[in-house]
């Protein structure tokens, strides 16, 4: 059976219970040999720092292996189908993250596949991001039923995977976007229903004041995204009241935390130096896509005693 991360919606509520549980306890545990056997294609369409860098190093330290794929050596859609490369390299590989312009790529990918595909990132999802940042909230602020998460910017892949994550978590979510640049439908629908089950609530607004006000986190992310360029200077005049300063800091609770999942454009989403600031834990964020990717390597390629029980 296949067993592919395309979206948070392919996870329930246990499975992000455990794969945070896990993370915790790989973080302690250092370099460990569970997947000695095993190798993982990393096949990236964008550029990338910490995806590549903690796919890479998630894989060695559970002592398994990977091989990088660039776009030129590849080339999905132009030199190879998504089909054909999906089925070459299930003959070769244990398991594919792949990091893509188009989300179609992926289903495409994962329906022909015979190993496990796993988004690491598409313009409609960041899963992995998203689960790394219940892993730091979870590690700042202890139990996450309860807490309120602000998003503020555009409803785009890393808020889409957030709304999804946060409501199977149990934490309550808002999110502050211009109209025009708000999260789809569909996701907010799948979200809402979910929340019902968790006892989470949504809330959209276009106030960025209305969402952080006694926040006990606040999270951005760039007003324009790879593949946007053409459209940076339209971006950054509808979102002029978006950004993230200390003033609108100062509405969330005294205790609250920042977060953004980088790369940060500063002086556009957020102020000058408040990446610095004490409420930022922006690297520590960073640092988690290491273990929480560890967690979810092993419990996908059976390096876990236990799977989750949406890999079982």
């Amino acid at each position: 059976m296949k067993k592919d991360l395309l979206s948070i919606a392919d996870l329930g509520v246990e499975d992000i219970r455990l794969l945070i549980s896990d993370a915790i306890d790989m973080k302690a545990q250092g370099w460990v040999s569970s997947l000695n056997d095993k190798t993982l294609a990393i096949m990236f369409e964008k550029p990338s720092l910490r995806t590549r860098v903690s796919f890479e190093l998630a894989m060695r330290q559970l002592g398994g292996q990977t091989v990088y794929l660039s776009p030129a050596e590849v080339g999905l859609g132009e030199r190879e189908s998504a089909a054909d490369v999906a089925r070459v390299l299930s003959r070769y590989v244990d398991a594919m993250a792949v990091r893509t312009f188009s989300h179609q790529t992926l289903e495409a990918l994962a329906s022909y596949a015979s190993v496990p595909v796993i988004n690491a990132l598409s313009d409609r999802e960041h899963p992995c991001q998203a689960l790394a940042d219940l892993l730091t909230v979870c590690e700042k602020k202890g139990d996450l039923s309860g807490l309120t998460l602000a998003y503020v910017g555009d409803g785009n892949n890393v808020a889409r995977s957030l709304m999804l994550a946060v409501s199977l978590s149990g934490m309550n979510f808002r999110i502050a976007t211009p109209p025009a640049y708000a999260v789809d439908d569909e996701t907010f629908n799948l979200a809402q229903n979910t929340a019902l089950g968790t006892g989470a609530e949504i809330f959209c607004t276009d106030d960025p004041r209305q969402a952080v006000t006694d926040a006990d986190i606040v999270y951005t992310d760039v007003w324009t995204s790879m593949g946007q360029e053409a459209e940076a200077e339209a971006r950054r005049q509808a979102f002029s009241g978006y950004q993230v300063d200390a003033e609108l800091l100062s509405l969330a609770r005294e205790d609250a935390i920042l977060m953004h999942p980088l790369p940060a454009h500063h002086g556009e989403e957020v102020a000058e130096g408040i990446l610095d600031s004490p409420a930022s834990v922006v690297f520590d964020q960073a640092e988690n896509r290491l273990h929480l990717q560890k967690a979810l390597l092993a419990a996908m390629l059976g390096g876990l005693e236990i799977p989750l029980a949406g890999y079982r």
